[in-house]
């Protein structure tokens, strides 16, 4: 749970347990899981128990709510940074039934869940035709093949935001059957950590000019551990795609979210 979220699409981020599965190739290198055992933490896998909070930390987005209703504005909170909500265990259902009613309890904050698994979704939300104004729906899609899976199951639901993670963006996609009508706001990255894999420049401008024609918001996250670069200092670790970019290997911080000159923070209104 962050109060206060280093994630630059979101306010705050919060977690109703910790632990989940790999899926897709996205998962390789998965942050959380790394994280996890760097805490000491054993819940990933089919097999392993996850991790749940007690009161306290449910209470924490309550409070975030009433701040924001004093504020006048709106708060966005991802749900969940450590886990994903839709995983389909029994032993999730008791965490997953309060965290709808939480959503329903802090109306001042909209709720992003992201999640890799939106086959589950009409099986686990308690909502069918009428879903909570603050709901964001999203899923992952970082190449073509997960784009074509997961993009049609997540349109099946009326959440009023619907979002796509392109993040790690592992290959070149075409959103144009769902932008507009469909998907609301397309969030795109690339990787970090030590095993990180590139992003080809050429992929992330794709989706920005694509969602520039169809006036869909477009948030570029970062470039990760890879960024491209003019000019080559010695001794740098270089990846060149066909196209002709070049990444060299960076500190995540050096790399930035800069993409042609400008940063991209587009988020719905």
């Amino acid at each position: 749970m962050a109060e206060n979220s280093k994630i630059e699409w979101t306010h705050h981020t919060f977690n109703p347990w910790w632990g989940c599965v790999k899926l897709s190739p996205a998962c390789k290198h998965c942050y959380a899981e790394a994280w996890a055992k760097r805490v000491g933490e054993k819940v990933w896998g089919l097999k392993a128990e996850r991790r749940f909070f007690g009161d306290d930390h449910w209470n924490s987005p309550i409070k975030w709510d009433r701040e924001a209703a004093g504020a006048s504005e709106r708060r966005r909170v991802f749900c969940a940074s450590m886990a994903d909500v839709f995983e389909d265990r029994r032993d999730l259902d008791g965490a997953r039934n309060r965290l709808w009613k939480l959503i329903t309890r802090t109306p001042n904050l909209d709720w992003l869940l992201l999640t890799k698994r939106p086959h589950a979704i009409g099986k686990l939300v308690p909502w069918k035709d009428q879903w909570p104004d603050n709901v964001w729906l999203g899923t992952t899609a970082e190449d073509q093949k997960w784009a074509d899976t997961r993009v049609p199951e997540l349109i099946k639901h009326p959440a009023k935001v619907r979002f796509l993670s392109c993040e790690p963006l592992l290959g070149a996609l075409n959103l144009e059957p769902w932008l507009a009508h469909k998907i609301n706001w397309v969030i795109a990255g690339g990787e970090s950590g030590g095993k990180s894999r590139p992003t080809n420049p050429a992929w992330v401008r794709s989706l920005r000019d694509q969602c520039e024609q169809r006036s869909v918001p477009f948030h570029f996250k970062q470039w990760g551990n890879w960024a491209p670069l003019n000019e080559v200092r010695e001794n740098a670790r270089v990846k060149q795609f066909a196209s002709g970019e070049r990444l060299v290997r960076m500190a995540k911080r050096s790399a930035g979210r800069s993409l042609d000159g400008r940063v991209w923070d587009g988020a719905p209104s």
